[in-house]
């Protein structure tokens, strides 16, 4: 059996190795266009910004060492240009001489990854630069060696998105003066505005001048120019306005990309022709929540997508006595470091779940990472997004200086389980008070989303408070005298939660709001008992901030 596998790194190292381990008489070839095959693609920004001192750590395999362990025949600096189906052929041409050579092959696996979309002409300006190899990496530290000894230096980035913001974070702490242009509103456009205005809040408080609703127009010698007028000065620009599927190579075998204009695959990683199978971030993906193709470009899903694929083949030469189990649709699962902010998140965002026209309750939170008597307990801003029929978890956003990774973790498992979000009540969490609390923030999260769930306390949203204040509703405000005074909701009427029961209230239906919510649930509760109709504003005044303070415009 002869194995051509086009693209190393996350997705064809890994199918690679397991179909080694599995057929040690197979003959198995990767090509990969650049000079590195196997390589740690998301440590490359922690090099440039010094947090990763070594940069031999980056460099997992060489094709010597892929040789010796585990026999494969690794041929870098070539790239598969063409398929022939039906002969079983693929082009490889050499990139250093031009040369092309026809490769016979019995399976051949894509793993071609994505591309940048175009990269910034630049010419007689500052260096620009992607993030996405080894040799970006030098090319950007070689620059970065080169200003002036004593100098800050100063970088534009362009694109706010995961690698956008790992390049803003490292440069920083490199010590350059950093610009980030970003397109849309906010930066890590999947998050929603009031979760958002965490992010900017950080970036800020590092001294990142955020440029928004703005574009990179073009970069000479006088600058980078945007479209709203703007020259920033820079050293160098980071090109991170996102990728696209490297699909090109599907067309010469007279097979078409999917609707995302990935590679379609079944859930073996089959493309049309069985023979050939793709995997990596070429390769579109199920959506969990939609069931519709998607991409998702996380090393995670490459890894074991590559894995799935060499399983198959093995079944399909005989090694296996059945096929192994389909690929699970992807929840996109995804975390980033933005200084000492952790960002996670899972599903859909809220602006995608209204775009879609999908119906949605929202729940948000801010527990404590851990036991508030233990020292060092930090806020965690959550948010919850349920399905009201079915009570299924559709999507998740946990910000936070600790603890952000567990909870999403806890919260995807939950979704890929089919657990619904009251019985995120249930869970059973490991407990110490520097580690967390008895009532865990996941279990809070399930416990507001029972309560919404048997319509106990009934929600509004911090972008619904307007029109329901409009509509005649009253906002009362639970908090201390010191929380009102430190800032409050404008109309709102101040009567703490201790003082309801004896409290002149306003006829007509009324709005409960404190800090987080969760006194706002106590006095809704005392309210409606009294036969008051009343809602509580969801995450408090916390949320009801950020939220209006990240679209001042849409409210003005």
């Amino acid at each position: 059996m002869r194995v051509i596998i086009a693209g190393g790194v996350a997705g064809g190292m890994s199918a690679a190795t397991r179909l080694r381990r599995l057929d040690e008489s197979a003959e198995i070839v990767v090509i990969e266009q650049g000079d590195h095959v196997s390589f740690a693609n998301c440590g490359l920004p922690y090099y440039v910004g010094g947090v990763i001192a070594d940069r031999r750590s980056l460099l997992l395999q060489t094709p010597e060492s892929l040789r010796a362990r585990f026999d494969l025949d690794v041929r870098t600096g070539h790239e598969v240009v063409s398929i022939d189906r039906d002969a079983r052929t693929v082009a490889v041409r050499e990139v250093r001489t031009g040369m092309v050579s026809d490769e016979p092959y019995d399976h051949l696996i894509l793993a071609t990854g994505a591309a940048p979309v175009d990269v910034f002409d630049a010419a007689g300006g500052p260096a620009v630069a992607t993030l996405r190899t080894i040799d970006d990496v030098d090319r950007i530290t070689a620059e970065l060696d080169a200003l002036p000894a004593g100098a800050s230096g100063s970088a534009v980035v362009a694109g706010g998105g995961f690698i956008g913001l790992e390049a803003v974070d490292n440069l920083v702490r490199r010590g350059l003066d950093v610009t980030l242009v970003q397109h849309g509103p906010h930066p890590l456009s999947p998050l929603d505005p009031e979760m958002a205005a965490l992010v900017v809040d950080e970036l800020r408080a590092h001294g990142v001048d955020l440029r928004t609703r703005t574009s990179v127009n073009s970069i000479d010698a006088d600058g980078v120019h945007l479209d709203d007028g703007g020259t920033i000065a820079a050293d160098i620009v980071i090109d991170a306005r996102g990728v696209r599927p490297a699909a090109s190579l599907l067309r010469t075998a007279g097979l078409e990309p999917g609707v995302t204009g990935g590679i379609p695959v079944d859930g073996h990683q089959r493309t049309a022709d069985p023979r050939i199978l793709a995997v990596g971030d070429a390769a579109e993906k199920l959506d969990a929540v939609s069931g519709q193709p998607t991409l998702v470009t996380m090393a995670g899903l490459a890894n074991r997508h590559g894995r799935i694929a060499a399983d198959v083949i093995a079944a399909e030469e005989g090694l296996f006595d059945r096929m192994p189990d389909e690929s699970e649709p992807s929840l996109g699962v995804a975390i980033i470091g933005v200084f000492d902010l952790a960002v996670a998140m899972v599903g859909w965002s809220e602006r995608r779940l209204i775009d879609e026209g999908r119906p949605h309750r929202v729940i948000h939170a801010h527990p404590t990472d851990h036991a508030g008597y233990y020292p060092g307990a930090e806020r965690l801003t959550m948010k919850l997004l349920v399905d009201p029929c079915t009570d299924l978890i559709l999507g998740a956003q946990v910000i936070g200086r600790h603890g952000a990774d567990r909870r999403i973790d806890v919260i995807a498992t939950a979704m890929q389980a089919g657990l619904t979000a009251s019985r995120l009540s249930r869970l059973e969490l490991a407990y110490a008070p520097q580690y967390g609390s008895a009532k865990d923030a996941v279990n809070m999260l399930g416990y507001i989303a029972d309560n919404n769930a048997t319509g106990l306390t009934p929600s509004i949203q911090w972008h619904e408070l307007y029109e329901a204040l409009a509509s005649g509703a009253t906002l009362i405000d639970v908090r201390s005298a010191a929380e009102n005074d430190a800032g409050s909701i404008p109309g709102s009427v101040h009567i703490p939660v201790d003082d309801l029961r004896t409290a002149d209230l306003p006829e007509g239906d009324l709005i409960v709001h404190c800090q987080v919510g969760q006194r706002g649930h106590t006095a809704a509760r005392l309210l409606a008992q009294r036969g008051r109709r009343v809602r509580n504003l969801d995450g408090g005044y916390l949320t009801w901030s950020a939220g209006v303070r990240m679209t001042t415009k849409e409210f003005a």
